[in-house]
């Protein structure tokens, strides 16, 4: 049987990794799906195609790409230096990195949608109004695409715990640094402990029955709201 610390450990390691990934996504990804959103340039659907490809691309593809840039001898290595390491893979902050590029679109796309919905009446009435564009977005668009930004945190938050693929390839699995949840899982198969893999495999079934379900109610509501 395992102990308390190797069940507890995956699941603050996974419930901090898919926190600091969300808040990140959030900053990084919202002026993105603004861009989208707004823009008319011909190449808007070639950097939209972009941002989606993790959801097509095999999740070893990204960790192996990833990790050449993570490790000694890539861009991540040189970052590394400058605290005394080799390399950010095989560490937290490197999974965070990983989880940022593979769970983009699942930031990106729903903003954008949201944030296409709102329209362009809306925006000239608070230019008329002498807002600019900052204030425009943020007391008009984003109040208004707010459905967009719940199912964004909502879906990146819960795609980043059931990662797998990217974060074995950039972390390895080292205990209490990157054995996270999807890894712990496949360690007690891989060890033959059955039960433990149970147990932790039903947590992570009823923790996406509660994510499909609290993002199809904030859909529902919040469309009813805007409709």
């Amino acid at each position: 049987m395992p102990t308390l610390a190797e069940i507890a450990s995956p699941i603050i390691l996974t419930a901090s990794l898919a926190g600091v990934t969300t808040v990140l996504l959030l900053v990084i990804g919202t002026p993105i799906a603004w861009w989208l959103a707004r823009t008319t340039v011909r190449w808007r659907e070639p950097v939209a195609a972009l941002v989606a490809l993790p959801l097509v691309l095999p999740p070893t593809v990204i960790g192996f790409y990833l990790l050449l840039a993570l490790g000694p001898n890539g861009p991540g290595g040189w970052v590394a230096s400058l605290y005394g390491a080799r390399t950010l893979a095989f560490s937290f902050w490197g999974l965070v990195i990983g989880s940022i590029f593979y769970s983009l679109p699942f930031m990106v796309q729903p903003i954008r949608v949201a944030l296409e919905a709102v329209g362009e009446e809306p925006l000239e009435a608070a230019a008329t109004l002498g807002a600019n564009r900052w204030q425009s977005f943020v007391r008009v668009a984003a109040p208004l695409a707010r459905s967009g930004f719940f199912t964004g945190l909502i879906l990146t938050f819960a795609h980043t715990v059931g990662e797998f693929g990217v974060v074995l390839m950039i972390g390895g699995n080292i205990p209490g640094a990157t054995k996270v949840l999807s890894i712990s899982i496949y360690d007690f198969v891989e060890r033959g402990d059955w039960a433990a893999a149970h147990w932790l495999s039903a947590g992570m079934v009823v923790f996406a029955f509660v994510v499909v379900t609290a993002t199809m109610l904030l859909d529902r509501r919040f469309g009813r709201l805007t409709g």
